[in-house]
């Protein structure tokens, strides 16, 4: 036997194999972005609606490949030396949250087929750029070391920015996007030295080998772990605009597209969590000392300034239904990072709890913006007070964003909604938090008053000359796409308030593997 070959015997593989089927819900949807891309070249004008079409064949593809990897127990691109470090791990916290990113992006996408025609958007762009960001978002609860988690939530926001900015010609369009990206970037390159910092301290990327090494620190690097952990935190902060993260989120809000405000609302508040929750609880939980006291202040901030400047939000403004909406998520936010911090707490895995109200969140919020999608097409300036009597034009439409906005507020009969601030109640509780708990109780009975506001004007009577008669679209009805989405959120609310188990079986054990 050789030396060559002794020594070839001796050295560990560098080839890597490739679990095709772990990673298929990312790769289906990178790559039909990519065709809808190079197709717009060659399909003329007429037949561009096909693209939409496309695209949301591609995301209920995604969201269908979910379904062999629901054991959980898949990984792919492993250190070949240690088999237990991998970069992505379809495990049920990730099949999760791919989930909830894919079946989003797929209603954002019905919501987007008769916005994009009717704005005349260019359509190959437009699904090539929803279709990547999405991609991205449903790569990241999957990303197991730091630097495939920074590209993941590069690759969801970055066309996010363009999406925002879609409207040519709109200043508030241009202003927003331009916003939503200086802000985005400077967040972004402050989780970046936080990750640099940690690499240093730590010698690895891995988030498992992060965690064992950040427990041996040697005193001299222990300052600037600490400083790492802090500044790595920020990127996603900002992603789920907690305060002091959230103040480009109304403007943004309102320049974007309605179905792309929607999907920023769900999908980029989910990509926030995702990473949020495995930094903290997989990466960090060494300096939980440091990201939990953080991150209940923040939770305790979001929240009220949240509700607090939702409360302010005038009927008969401009765009007061869209800024409602957005100041609303800013609250629900808050609550989404109360389970965050009360892992720090407590030895019980707590994120199941933010796992459950993410879901029912992104079902009904998506739902509150199809229906203002629909109301958009005849009242293009997007004020509560458009909303007043809806019922008489708009039955269905009505009864669906009533049953919405109740979900949110947390009352029968959308008992999901009651049941998710339960469990994220019940974590500060049994974490300690109760200061948190008490200003969260605050805050949800703040909520009510513009929720059921909102709720009340929808059955008032029509103001003189808008009623039935005077609105034509009342009598041709919504475009499919658009009522279907309803629909699809709709039909979610009211199964999950008759099963609430469905989602909240998620906040009773753990979604990582022991």
């Amino acid at each position: 036997m050789t030396a060559a070959t002794v020594l070839a015997a001796d050295t560990p593989s560098l080839v890597q194999s490739v679990d095709w089927l772990a990673i298929a819900p990312v790769v289906i949807t990178a790559a039909v972005a990519v065709l809808v891309l190079v197709a717009d070249l060659f399909v003329s004008e007429a037949r561009k609606p096909v693209l939409g079409w496309i695209s949301v064949a591609a995301l209920a593809a995604a969201t269908a490949s979910l379904l062999p990897l629901r054991a959980g127990d898949r990984s792919t691109f492993c250190l070949t030396g240690d088999p237990a470090a991998c970069s992505y791990t379809a495990d049920h916290f990730a099949l999760v949250v791919q989930f909830l990113v894919l079946a989003g992006a797929l209603v954002t996408a019905l919501l987007s087929v008769t916005a994009v025609r009717d704005a005349r958007t260019p359509a190959g762009e437009y699904w090539f750029l929803l279709l990547s960001s999405a991609a991205g978002a449903a790569l990241l609860p999957a990303s197991r070391d730091l630097a495939t988690l920074i590209v993941a939530l590069e690759v969801a926001s970055l066309p996010a920015f363009a999406l925002v900015g879609m409207r040519r010609g709109d200043r508030l369009s241009s202003e927003a996007a331009l916003k939503f990206f200086l802000s985005s970037v400077t967040a972004t390159a402050v989780s970046l030295m936080g990750v640099s910092f940690v690499y240093a301290a730590t010698g690895s990327l891995h988030l498992s080998q992060v965690a064992g090494r950040l427990e041996e620190v040697p005193g001299q690097l222990d300052t600037l772990a600490m400083a790492g952990v802090a500044l790595t935190l920020v990127g996603f902060a900002f992603k789920t605009a907690a305060v002091p993260f959230h103040f480009w989120v109304p403007d943004t809000y309102v320049g974007a597209p309605l179905p792309v405000a929607g999907y920023l609302s769900v999908i980029g508040k989910a990509v926030g969590f995702t990473g949020l929750i495995l930094v903290t609880v997989i990466a960090f939980p060494a300096y939980s000392d440091v990201w939990g006291p953080a991150l209940a202040v923040l939770a305790a901030l979001t929240m009220t300034l949240g509700n607090a400047a939702a409360l302010r939000q005038s009927a008969d403004r401009a765009h007061s239904a869209v800024r409602l909406l957005a100041w609303s998520s800013v609250g629900q936010a808050g609550y989404l990072l109360v389970p965050i911090a009360a892992a720090a707490y407590t030895d019980r895995d707590q994120i199941g709890s933010t796992v459950a109200y993410a879901l029912m969140y992104a079902a009904v919020n998506l739902g509150a913006f199809a229906v203002a999608a629909l109301v958009a097409r005849t009242k293009p300036l997007h004020r509560i007070s458009d909303y007043r009597g809806l019922y008489a034009q708009r039955p269905a439409a009505a009864l669906a964003m009533a049953f919405f906005l109740l979900c949110l507020a947390g009352l029968p009969p959308g008992v999901i909604g009651l049941f998710a601030k339960v469990a994220v109640f019940r974590s500060a509780v049994d974490a300690g938090l109760g200061w948190l708990a008490v200003l969260m109780a605050v805050n949800v009975v703040v909520a009510l008053y513009y929720y059921l506001r909102w709720t009340a004007l929808l059955f008032r009577t029509p103001e003189p000359g808008t009623g039935p008669a005077a609105d034509a679209s009342a009598r041709t009805g919504a475009p499919w796409p658009v009522a279907a989405a309803i629909a699809l959120t709709a039909v979610t609310a009211l199964v999950l308030s008759g099963a609430p188990q469905l989602v909240l079986r998620f906040a009773e054990g753990s979604l990582f593997p022991l």
